[in-house]
């Protein structure tokens, strides 16, 4: 059976989801400050727990709204100080707000500011602002608030939100997105209403997150499969109490919107006069389960990301990144969903082969649920040659045709052994996509090889052993799902 079975309709989502919003700031009148959770373009995640969904769908549902639109980027300070970095792109958030604005800027999104919250007078922070204002773009300063978020007497004053920068908006739709979590997204949004309200203006909020589902339910393995992604948050699903009791209807939340929205209801009176919301999932605008066609498709897609969660989990700790506590919780979600790791097919391949050569092994499952292996040899690891089965299958190349030249992996080696200093000569993939592309020129088969490499994408993985920094990087370019298992080599 194939693995990549569609249960997404995504151009319903699109339709769906950008109506509704228009929906939402017609409840407020002059303008809405929608906050977005999770990743603007790029989700990852939700394409593979939602098959069918598009990486960049709520890009593309945004684009229905760009002339009504703008965005505003929000990172915390204390990150920029920290370089912090973004787990599944390897790059400091600080670098991540710049790669934003330029891909919002490029496909017309307007992108009006960027907000440092939390901000204190430090030479990285002051210096990234600098660099934002020769691009052009405005900076503004939101601070720490003592008493945050119980003190609401000192929170809605000119000592709280008030001593925050206001930020000069043009569009009804005010899109607040941020690198990452603990960005002050949130904050920013209600620093904005209470401003706006002094100065007369009906302004409102809403939130959109993709995760959890509200209108599936609690121990769905989609809804599972996030608790599994943000086990480092200590996020937990849970029924909506304030919903339940509200509207005598069971919606899931999280824990963290379910703990604030007595505070946030507060605020909302405080600023507003009344509060707009029930509860939090009333302050939610996600459609996304309303466009899931086939239940059974991302229930699978879903324990398949689970058990992917789990082994990243036990790398990390392995690495010595998370605590022995953060794989218990990960275990405990598989248990929760019901799967084993014996349910990865990819991982007794790539077992059965380490034992058969003695050696790391690697294994890949294709879209159409054919396994292929890699074994490690003198001149390749097994992940190198694993990559090159797979272009000779989706080529149709025999296995016994060599398509990279001696001459060209020989130099390659000596020059990793004798003046990098490596001890292991053999390649890495991404030096044999490079030696596969220069042997491309003169070789037919290299060429129908790389001609192949676009087919990689959605396919799953199984190491032996954990790979290095530079394979775990070329299989996320390509779109391949990875695990490995938590040893070193």
């Amino acid at each position: 059976m194939a693995i990549n079975k569609i249960g997404f309709d995504n151009e319903k989502y699109l339709s769906m989801q950008s109506e509704h919003i228009r929906e939402r700031i017609a409840q407020f009148g002059d303008k809405l400050y929608l906050e977005f959770g999770g990743k603007l373009f790029d989700d990852y995640h939700a394409s593979r727990v939602l098959p069918g969904f598009k990486p960049d769908s709520k890009l593309q549902m945004l684009l229905q709204l760009k002339d009504e639109a703008e965005i505003v980027i929000v990172i915390n300070a204390g990150d920029i100080e920290k370089n912090k970095v973004r787990g599944d792109l390897g790059i400091t958030y600080d670098v991540d707000v710049i790669r934003l604005f330029n891909v919002f800027t490029k496909i017309g999104l307007y992108v009006s500011s960027v907000v440092l919250t939390q901000y204190e007078k430090k030479p990285s922070v002051d210096a990234f602002q600098s660099r934002l204002e020769a691009l052009g773009v405005k900076v503004y300063h939101h601070y720490h608030i003592n008493g945050y978020p119980s003190n609401l007497r000192r929170i809605i004053s000119d000592d709280g939100y008030g001593k925050n920068d206001y930020i000069e908006t043009s569009r009804r739709l005010v899109v607040v997105t941020a690198p990452g979590p603990g960005s002050g997204k949130m904050a920013t949004c209600l620093s904005q209403i209470y401003h706006e309200h002094k100065r007369g203006l009906n302004a409102g909020y809403a939130k959109f997150e993709t995760f959890p589902i509200w209108n599936i339910p609690l121990r769905h393995p989609v809804n599972i499969a996030y608790e599994a992604a943000t086990s480092d948050l200590n996020d937990v699903n849970m029924i909506d109490p304030f919903h339940l009791e509200a509207y005598g209807k069971t919606t899931v939340n999280y824990n963290r919107d379910v703990e604030i929205f007595p505070v946030l209801n507060a605020m909302f009176e405080n600023i507003l006069g009344e509060s707009p919301y029930k509860s939090p999932t009333d302050m939610g605008v996600n459609m996304a389960g309303n466009c899931i066609i086939d239940d059974e498709a991302v229930s699978r897609a879903a324990k398949d990301e689970i058990i992917r969660r789990y082994y990243v989990a036990m790398c990390d700790h392995r690495k010595g990144l998370i605590s022995e506590d953060e794989v218990y919780k990960l275990e405990l979600l598989l248990k929760q969903a019901n799967v084993t790791v014996d349910d990865r097919k990819v991982v007794a391949a790539a077992l059965a082969r380490e034992q058969e050569t003695n050696a790391p092994a690697a294994a890949m499952e294709l879209p159409d649920g054919t396994i292929l292996t890699g074994r490690t040899s003198d001149m390749l690891g097994a992940a190198s040659a694993l990559l090159l089965n797979a272009l000779k299958h989706f080529g149709g190349i025999p296995d016994d045709v060599l398509m990279m030249s001696p001459h060209v992996i020989e130099p390659i080696q000596n020059l990793k052994v004798k003046h990098l200093g490596n001890n292991n000569p053999r390649i890495h993939t991404d030096e044999t996509l490079i030696a596969l592309s220069i042997c491309a020129n003169t070789d037919e088969n290299a060429k129908k090889a790389m001609e192949q490499i676009s087919k990689l994408r959605g396919c799953e993985v199984h190491s032996t052993v954990i790979l290095s920094a530079v394979d775990e990087r070329i299989f996320k370019r390509l779109g391949v799902n990875l695990t490995c298992e938590p040893k070193y080599q």
